[in-house]
């Protein structure tokens, strides 16, 4: 890895506003190449195991068909992708999209069948018009470098009738759960990391504050539905630290 991806990509003032800085995606990118080799791992651990509940989750409600066309979107290691493929019915063509080569690398080690890979651009994305019935997105909205402009790339390239199957850090509602979660958050998951991966790039305070300034789930549905999207499901999980989106695009 060069001495360049070892640098602080998230310093103090920059996280002050990490949704509005110019280069928010470059960073975002090098801040991936940098975490990519122990990052299943620090999810694993910082969520107890609870990310592979998350997934299945996401699975389940899609409501997968044999006919339908996947595209992971911010697909990381491919744990997502594979939690597709293990599913019954699966997916006939699972595309996984990263614009992290570092994370596509190590996806694309363990592939699932059916599996093709693509460094991409959330924003701008090398696909046609309606080729997909479904966008999946696990914790990668929040490192759009514009959610609206996201949003609505996903709604161009999925098919009339196809769905959004969105997952994401959201702030938990009850008081006594919203005050836990930030005191983890901002304490003990930076200090667990930080023994796991040895991170300098700032990667784990930066999930903390992108999390904390992110839209809520009002706002998120509200983006949702001005990049097109109707038929909108909200679904909270683990009291709340994570929410699953299901969206749909009307037609036929």
């Amino acid at each position: 890895m060069s001495e360049r991806e070892h640098d602080t990509v998230w310093d103090r003032t920059r996280l002050e506003a990490p949704h509005t800085q110019p280069d928010k995606a470059q960073r975002v990118r090098r801040m991936f190449d940098a975490i990519a080799p122990t990052y299943e791992l620090v999810n694993t651990l910082a969520s107890a195991g609870r990310d592979r509940y998350w997934r299945r989750e996401m699975v389940r409600v899609t409501a997968v068909r044999p006919e339908d066309v996947l595209l992971d979107l911010a697909c990381g290691t491919g744990d997502v992708a594979r939690a597709f493929a293990s599913g019954d019915p699966r997916p006939t063509t699972i595309i996984a999209a990263d614009f992290s080569r570092a994370m596509l690398q190590l996806a694309a080690k363990r592939p699932a069948a059916g599996t093709l890979f693509t460094q991409a651009d959330a924003l701008h994305l090398p696909l046609a018009n309606g080729c997909v019935t479904i966008v999946s997105c696990a914790f990668g909205i929040r490192n759009f470098q514009n959610l609206g402009a996201g949003l609505s790339e996903i709604h161009r390239v999925l098919a009339p009738g196809g769905r959004a199957v969105i997952l994401e850090f959201t702030i938990p509602s009850m008081a006594i759960f919203r005050h836990l979660y930030r005191f983890y958050v901002g304490r003990v998951l930076p200090a667990l990391a930080w023994l796991v991966s040895r991170d300098r790039t700032g990667a784990y305070r930066y999930l903390h504050k992108s999390v904390l300034s992110f839209p809520s789930r009002v706002e998120i549905v509200s983006s949702l539905k001005t990049a097109g999207f109707s038929d909108i499901v909200v679904r909270p999980l683990s009291w709340g630290i994570v929410t699953i989106y299901l969206a749909g695009k009307t037609g036929i």
